[in-house]
């Protein structure tokens, strides 16, 4: 049976995090937002509250927390700011667990230790132009040299593309083994051949760092080559499935974060001489958003809880990730009715929270990809996994 009571150090992540998002995030978010400003001071105050490697060991840096924590303090940051939120999850779920369950001890003493601090900031480089949901269709090649890897190839859309010091790319090595050819590998974003295309300008998440990363004869050495040859694509998938319980919380607090400003404003806001949320048409809006989110929020503490045990989660992030990122969308849409005139411009928050939710249907795993997830998994017989 699963058991959600939270416990007295979770309560206190929690709130620390509500409170740094209230009182650190939110007086910038909209200037950020509209100047697509990377949030240096702010991500700086996140390292050092220890966000950035929540679930890493203590002995390479981290706060040695589980995933339910991780998610509690994920779902608040969301609430407020997703362009931060985003950066949290890809530096704690994709690069630091990555590299802490599959790296060998000399890649962890060397990159984890600065990344589970927040001395650097990683990025996970796997989409390409040409390469999106069929992640087995990867066109940038990793050449066996002997003693190193000649990296070649495009990633695009990749999150904290410029303001990361350290890359886990995904590349094929032998193409005729198709997937079982593809290696990951780790490079660092200042040696020579890495270049940084420019910021995209993006609907919503603006202001993180998104950018094409090209890499043109980058001499990677053998012993930053992640697992044994041939290890890239399980990697890879092994990898997004835990990303995909952080995705699921960033949407479940895009959510959450649209209904308390809905709720606030629907309770001051009167018109024919009652506050709105008295009017039955805003009501059972109310009514609606409170029920689907707490539906929501069920499916990913269920994914995190799941993970935190040594159960197979994959399926359980997916279903998580499949369900927040539609309510995310719903609700952040009927944020924008509540609030009528207010909701459409960016002082009241919740324009932005709509623009932010489309992408948590889009990234680490279309929707549509999550369907495939679940249902392969259906038809294998499993209850859980």
């Amino acid at each position: 049976m699963i058991d959600f009571s939270l416990t007295e150090e979770q309560l206190a992540v929690k709130e620390a995090a509500r409170e740094f998002a209230q009182s650190v995030l939110l007086p910038t978010v909209i200037d950020r937002d509209r100047e697509m400003r990377w949030s240096t001071d702010e991500i700086k105050q996140m390292a050092e509250m220890g966000f950035l490697g929540m679930m890493v060991d203590p002995k390479y840096g981290g706060g040695g927390m589980d995933a339910m924590s991780y998610v509690l303090a994920l779902e608040e940051i969301s609430k407020v700011d997703n362009s931060c939120s985003v950066l949290m999850s890809v530096n704690n779920s994709l690069v630091c667990a990555g590299l802490e369950t599959y790296g060998s001890e000399e890649q962890k003493q060397k990159y984890l230790t600065k990344l589970a601090t927040g001395e650097w900031i990683g990025a996970f480089c796997l989409s390409e132009p040409e390469a999106g949901s069929d992640a087995t269709m990867q066109r940038t090649t990793a050449v066996d040299m002997g003693d190193h890897y000649l990296l070649n190839g495009t990633k695009n859309w990749i999150t904290n593309g410029n303001c990361s010091s350290v890359h886990l790319v995904i590349a094929q090595s032998d193409k005729s083994q198709r997937h079982r050819g593809i290696n990951a590998l780790i490079v660092e974003a200042d040696w020579p051949g890495v270049s940084i295309g420019a910021k995209e300008d993006k609907l919503g998440i603006r202001a993180s760092d998104t950018h094409t990363i090209m890499y043109n004869d980058v001499k990677v050495p053998k012993e930053n080559r992640i697992g044994d040859d041939g290890f890239g694509f399980k990697f890879a998938m092994k990898v997004l499935a835990g990303g995909r319980i952080g995705i699921a919380a960033q949407a479940l607090g895009i959510a959450a974060g649209a209904y308390e400003l809905s709720k606030t404003y629907a309770l001051e806001r009167e018109a024919f001489g009652k506050p709105i949320a008295q009017h039955q048409a805003i009501a059972f809006k109310l009514a609606d958003m409170d029920t689907f989110i707490e539906a929501a929020r069920l499916l990913v503490y269920r994914s995190a809880w799941m993970k935190d045990h040594d159960q197979a989660y994959t399926r359980a992030g997916s279903m998580a990730k499949l369900y927040a990122s539609a309510q995310a969308m719903r609700h952040t849409v009927e944020a924008v009715q509540v609030l009528g005139g207010y909701g459409y411009v960016k002082e009241y928050h919740v324009e932005r929270l709509m623009r932010d939710a489309k992408i948590t249907q889009i990234y680490e795993g279309t929707s549509e990809i999550q369907k495939l997830v679940i249902s392969r998994d259906i038809v294998k017989g499993n209850l859980y996994s």
